[in-house]
């Protein structure tokens, strides 16, 4: 069900009417699902539901059109529409990253322009695709693009989705110092490259915010040394990331521990599924889990993704149901 309003009191919130000092991006920034009517229309109720849950479950910040969001899938008017519905819902409570995911730097700020105007705080953006740049080139692609816009620009280090290039950790630190990007969002998946990054970023003086895009070891990654966590199961139960944050900023890593493997024990569902696609797989998951819970009204994914048959259903309610998460 939707986190009860008003239930984290303790938590502090961001808001442009009391500063115009852009954001610290620190925190957790879960990647905000974009639910759809059946006819694959975008469900602009259901997003104004998950943007309050996320929000009273002690989000910091909300990551608009990631992965998780499916932002792949969206037409760019789509991608506008999703921004501006959710900043208006989010109404200056939390700040806004937002994923700007295209081929070259001049189509990616068109994207970042359109994103700031409908309400960007700051914007997501991987290296090329389609087109073959090397190191010097991908990195030039960030100096473009952060010319071209006049908000903080994250680099995504995700190399699934761009046919295996991984972002250095020297090129990142150096257009840190630079000034160039603001940070990264690592869903690399390389723990080794990740903890060489936060070694090279600390050995800098820290230009960057360092963010982590892996769902189950986010107590490691926090104590490893991270500035805030991107985890896309939040959707479904964003008051225990919450609670793991705190417990880990604090040190308090009995208890991070505890509430990693409970998480851990949740996010179970992923790994019902069977013979589908990686996006059919994690989002469809995701989004059964939602709407079993009554925070969306569909779990439509956008074509060509199938739906989720009713034994995969079945799977992810049980567990659910035995996590406690589903009465």
């Amino acid at each position: 069900m939707p986190t009860p309003r008003n239930c984290c009191p303790q938590f502090r919130r961001y808001s442009r009417s009391r500063t115009h000092e852009r954001p610290t991006f620190q925190g957790i920034y879960p990647p905000v699902v974009t639910p759809l009517h059946e006819d694959g229309s975008i469900d602009f109720d259901s997003l104004g539901n998950v943007v309050d849950h996320l929000i009273d479950g002690g989000m910091h910040g909300l990551f608009v059109l990631g992965s998780t969001g499916e932002v792949a899938y969206l037409t760019d008017e789509q991608r506008v529409q999703v921004i501006t519905r959710i900043a208006e819902r989010a109404a200056g409570r939390v700040p806004l990253l937002v994923g700007c995911m295209d081929m070259t730097a001049a189509r990616v700020v068109e994207q970042g322009r359109r994103a700031v105007a409908a309400g960007a705080d700051g914007i997501v953006v991987t290296a090329p695709f389609y087109a073959l740049n090397n190191g010097p080139e991908i990195a030039d692609h960030f100096r473009l693009v952060a010319a071209g816009v006049d908000v903080p620009v994250f680099a995504y280090d995700v190399p699934v989705r761009l046919g295996g290039v991984k972002l250095a950790p020297e090129m990142l630190v150096q257009l840190g110092t630079e000034g160039v990007i603001a940070g990264v969002k690592d869903s690399s998946g390389d723990d080794v490259g990740y903890r060489r990054l936060v070694a090279q970023n600390k050995a800098a003086g820290s230009p960057l915010k360092l963010f982590t895009g892996h769902e189950m070891v986010n107590d490691a990654v926090v104590l490893m040394g991270c500035d805030g966590m991107v985890p896309g199961f939040a959707n479904v139960d964003p008051v225990s990331y919450r609670r793991l944050w705190d417990a880990a900023t604090s040190g308090d890593w009995a208890t991070a521990v505890s509430l990693q493997e409970q998480i851990n024990s949740e996010f179970e569902i992923v790994f019902k599924p069977r013979g589908r696609g990686g996006d059919a797989t994690g989002l469809g998951a995701f989004k059964t889990a939602m709407h079993l819970l009554g925070l969306i009204s569909s779990p439509r994914q956008p074509q060509p993704l199938p739906a989720m048959p009713a034994e995969d259903v079945a799977a992810v309610r049980e567990v659910l149901v035995g996590t406690g998460l589903l009465k």
